[in-house]
């Protein structure tokens, strides 16, 4: 079939195999550039499909040389119609793996359920014995409780008073005034269940009980910060209380890991494009503005630079890693560098939808959205007929 991107809002309905296998060797290309990094190597990545998490595998096998179980709920391809995109991604991935003689299994699931954990354990336990390194990079809307069975759904919605500020429809490039209602005590504890670190934590204890955590095993999840444009509606929100919660698990996982002498640390990150983060009112036109900066600082990354610099210049550097007075590693201080962030204040009291175009590089973020998906990558041919139905080769 020949394949064409199909919007809306800010989801892409389709998604390209071939462009996706582009995007995935791209990464790969990039982290071999840098040369190799004395990191783990037995490496479980929760959420590897997309984003960080994808880029996190990429690092870990490519950079450090390890071999990777990838875990995610992504949607497999049907006749006539396209897997997900993270769906190519794990079949581009598992295949360049192989062929550089790499070990990678995925398991494609909900990763908050027991029975994903328990086949999770069960591939390690055949094939890996123990695990150095989990990578904790789930983006969920909702959560089955595997307690409880209660469905839990986040919200984004800021707490104590209604947001209101500029916006843009990356799409038409119009520029508006945008409102959210606040949030309740029910959307703030339903938003922690979902995304706070509770989960994390279930992954950690289980795989410590079922001793296939190493000696000194680390773990890592993903937390962003932001400017005080996106604050209300983001870290002072329902989703900045989640990410509390996130970082405030690492030091229950530290205690627990002691033992092993583990450690459990958060990396706040850089914003960037992602299917998430084009859900969230302001930060597209927040993001827009500070790729147009940083682009011209010469300072901007993408997911792949953002994890393979966390790998090699704060993870694997023979030192202590390097953290904040919270004990977070800061991969996102290009970003939040105080120039960077004046720059961004000035330019968004001028931005509207007749300035955007000039002050903002809208045309940068339609790129990296269209790329989530497959599309938009130099060297493949999106005329020509192309299969759908593409395997992963780990999962029958």
């Amino acid at each position: 079939m020949i394949i064409e991107p199909r919007m809306r809002g800010f989801i892409c309905l389709t998604a390209h195999p071939k462009g996706c296998e582009q995007n995935v060797k791209n990464q790969i290309e990039y982290v071999k550039s840098k040369g190799p990094i004395d990191g783990a190597k037995r490496v479980l990545v929760v959420g590897a499909s997309t984003g960080f998490g994808l880029a996190s595998r990429i690092s870990s096998a490519f950079g450090c040389g390890a071999a990777t179980i990838g875990v995610f709920f992504e949607k497999p391809p049907t006749e006539g119609k396209t897997a997900s995109p993270g769906w190519y991604n794990s079949a581009a991935f598992e295949n360049e793996a192989k062929t550089a003689g790499l070990y990678a299994k995925s398991v494609n699931g909900d990763a908050f359920s027991k029975e994903v954990k328990q086949q999770v354990m069960d591939t390690i336990k055949a094939d890996l014995g123990q695990i150095d390194l989990v990578i904790y990079s789930l983006a969920s809307p909702v959560r089955m409780h595997p307690e409880t069975g209660v469905l839990h759904r986040s919200t984004l919605k800021p707490i104590g008073a209604t947001f209101t500020n500029k916006t843009v429809d990356f799409h038409t490039g119009n520029v508006t005034q945008v409102s959210i209602e606040p949030a309740n005590q029910e959307d703030i504890d339903n938003t922690v269940v979902v995304m706070g670190g509770e989960d994390w934590a279930m992954w950690m204890q289980e795989l410590k009980d079922a001793n296939l955590l190493a000696p000194g095993a680390t773990t890592i999840a993903y937390s962003y910060i932001g400017p005080s444009v996106t604050e209300a509606v983001y870290r002072k929100g329902t989703i900045g209380r989640a990410k509390d919660h996130l970082e405030a698990t690492a030091f229950t996982i530290t205690d627990n890991l002691k033992d092993l002498n583990g450690k459990a640390f958060v990396s706040v990150n850089k914003a960037l494009v992602t299917q998430a983060s084009s859900a969230i009112p302001v930060i597209p036109l927040y993001i827009s503005l500070l790729y147009k900066i940083m682009k011209a600082e010469g300072i901007h990354e993408g997911c792949i630079e953002q994890i393979q610099r966390l790998y090699s210049q704060r993870l694997y550097t023979g030192k202590e890693v390097p953290t904040d007075a919270n004990g977070r590693i800061r991969i996102d201080d290009w970003e939040m560098r105080e120039d960077v962030q004046e720059k961004v204040a000035n330019l968004w009291i001028k931005a509207t939808t007749e300035t955007l175009p000039e002050i903002g590089d809208l045309a940068g973020y339609k790129q990296d959205f269209l790329n989530l998906f497959g599309f938009g990558f130099d060297g493949v041919d999106y005329e020509s007929d192309t299969n759908e139905m593409v395997a992963i080769s780990s999962i029958l």
